[in-house]
């Protein structure tokens, strides 16, 4: 049916479409001298634009890709409305003599008592680096005493002042935890006694082989090389292993199916959408925990799109490129191929937007085959979509579109940077600590080498992405414009399964949760342990994995995510067996298993393919 209603995308190279919008340099004219010519006029506003783009990508190359200019504009709104604010200067004051008035009774407490003495300050539930015992010995119960008192003091100092837009004050607030975290008395040897009493007694071997760790890092970041263990982990050999061939490639996407592995099948195929910010087979890495593994032995044909790792050919492609030559032609290429008009259709993260805004598209124009929705850790409201709104405004978007013009894309360092600084105490001091100081290395894991084997993304996707969802919310709010006409999410009637995280730092999970309010059909979301992507790949048999679900009937009373959170059923386990429950509900009779591609869409090359291995 739907086949017929719309042109194939085939493996045809699209076009680039001029933008919705003019660049802010051509939105209205300008005056020019007298004398001058409207050739001269616009080449001079050519150069004086080139300048200042390529000003803006060398600032960016020091900055990990964050603006100068938004970050002075918080701590502006912050400083000036602090500065008129007495009341508050006042009661900083005050907490500040309070503070230190505090941490003098502790130290006279546990001067002259025998036992120890109860803190002043506990630290928060995720900050692991005072936990040790010898923290509570002195003089190190005093120093990161002292220094929880002022990250506190901070934290009121930056926060809760008349008049600071709420995005500055978190950037403000968050600014200054960084700093703080930088000289965090764990970082350091005199201040750590963990690590004081690691180096005395291996006599500073710890030290030299920290030294050595370095040096070796170093060496692979210059020589733009994968991090040490990760070499032990190869796509096809150990990871993503699961048996399957590629049916379909255009200049995006490559289509893989997946063999059968039992003698029956679900007549509706899956498909899952991974998002193209990651290579797919965190869907896919070892067979102990491949969720594509997984559902193949539930009775599942399974496809899966690998995204191309793009370059600056690829600097014109937008996001209807990615829902055109991704989705829907891989929609087409699965109907084909199994013969069935309905499709179990999976979105993880940016794939999980993508393929809602597909959805969205496909129920407007008529288009039925989505026998379900999985969406897992995707947003459609960005809103409160987490810590990454910090570096999402104006100022920082426009200077990452410099950086990214320069090169045609956005670099994977660039992402991962960002992402690190979001967790610095996790992923950037106590690696430090643990690598360099202690002298010990984290085995190497399947999870981790899929996170250092980042891709890239197109300067006009991603600078489509950041304005049309970061920025104005055009899915939540019925703007966002597929073939020029406004989809709505409301027009969905496919069943939703959606998973969030409790830990997510990506896809935030009361966000996630808003999926409720945006569209009108039934909902089953399921709220597991763990972050975007270690709550993701959580495996039957998994230790100390644990999910909530509950589901929302079209029609059924609102809730809110805190009020869905305390009715919902808690379970133990992993969230996979009540998605392959969900799924088989939503299916029919097993059948006999298609052939791998057809005639139309014959194989090209067995799974994994070509484009995953893109650096």
């Amino acid at each position: 049916m739907a086949t017929a209603m719309r042109k194939k995308a085939g493996s045809e190279v699209s076009q680039a479409r001029p933008h919705s919008s003019q660049p802010a340099s051509q939105a209205a004219p300008t005056a020019r001298p007298a004398g001058a010519t409207v050739a001269d006029f616009h080449e001079g506003s050519q150069v004086a634009e080139m300048i200042d783009r390529a000003t803006h990508a060398g600032l960016a190359r020091l900055t990990l890709g964050l603006s100068p200019a938004a970050l002075m504009g918080s701590w502006a709104d912050w400083a000036v409305h602090l500065a008129m604010s007495p009341g508050k200067q006042m009661h900083l004051v005050e907490e500040a003599v309070r503070k230190q008035s505090r941490l003098r009774q502790y130290a006279m407490r546990c001067a002259t008592s025998q036992d120890d003495a109860p803190a002043c300050i506990e630290p928060l539930p995720q900050d692991r680096r005072f936990r040790a015992d010898a923290w509570n010995k002195p003089p190190f119960n005093l120093i990161y005493q002292n220094f929880l008192l002022n990250q506190q003091w901070w934290h009121k100092a930056t926060t809760g002042i008349p008049g600071v837009t709420r995005q500055h004050e978190n950037a403000v607030s968050f600014a200054a935890r960084q700093v703080l975290d930088m000289f965090a008395p764990s970082n350091f040897l005199p201040t750590n006694p963990e690590l004081i009493e690691r180096t005395v007694n291996e006599g500073g071997k710890n030290l030299y082989r920290g030294f050595l760790n370095f040096i070796e890092d170093y060496e692979r970041v210059v020589a733009q090389r994968p991090p040490a263990g990760a070499e032990a982990f190869r796509v096809g050999e150990n990871l993503a292993t699961t048996p399957g061939r590629v049916v379909y490639r255009n200049r995006l996407i490559e289509l893989l199916q997946y063999a059968p592995t039992t003698e029956k099948v679900r007549p509706e195929p899956v498909l899952i959408v991974p998002a193209w910010i990651m290579k797919y087979y965190i869907l896919d890495l070892s067979e102990q925990n491949s969720l594509v593994r997984w559902l193949t032995d539930q009775g599942f044909t399974v496809f899966m799109i690998s995204w191309k790792n793009p370059d600056n050919r690829d600097r014109d492609l937008g996001m209807e490129d990615y829902r055109e030559l991704g989705v829907m032609a891989a929609l087409d290429a699965v109907e084909d191929i199994s013969g069935s008009n309905k499709i179990h259709a999976t979105g993880y993260c940016l794939g999980g937007t993508l393929l809602t805004i597909a959805a969205a598209a496909m129920a407007r124009d008529g288009d039925d085959r989505l026998a379900s929705i999985s969406l897992l850790a995707a947003q459609a409201d960005f809103t409160e979509a987490g810590e990454i709104m910090l570096f999402t405004n104006e100022s920082q978007v426009a200077f990452l579109e410099d950086m990214m013009w320069e090169k045609g894309y956005l670099d994977a360092k660039q992402m991962a940077g960002a992402f690190q600084i979001l967790r610095s105490n996790d992923l950037i001091w106590s690696q430090i600590l643990r690598v360099y100081l202690m002298g010990e290395r984290h085995p190497m894991n399947d999870l981790m080498a899929w996170n250092s084997d980042a891709t890239r993304m197109p300067y006009r996707m991603h600078s489509e992405y950041l304005h049309k969802l970061f920025l104005e919310n055009e899915l939540a709010t019925g703007k966002y414009e597929v073939a020029d006409r406004p989809v709505a999410l409301t027009d969905i009637r496919a069943p939703i399964f959606s998973v969030g995280t409790e830990t997510d730092h990506v896809a935030p999970w009361r966000s996630v949760h808003k999926i409720h309010l945006l569209t009108d059909t039934d909902v089953t979301f399921a709220l597991t342990s763990g972050g975007h992507n270690a709550g993701i790949v959580s495996e039957p048999g998994h230790p100390r994995r644990h999910y909530r679900v509950a589901k929302t009937l079209h029609g059924d009373p609102y809730l809110d995510a805190e009020t869905w959170a305390e009715k919902a059923e808690m379970k133990d386990g992993s969230w996979w067996r009540e998605w392959g429950e969900w799924l088989g509900s939503h299916s029919g009779k097993p059948v006999s298993p298609p052939s791998l591609g057809s005639e139309r869409y014959a194989p090209i090359c067995d799974a994994p393919g070509a484009y995953v291995l893109q650096n």
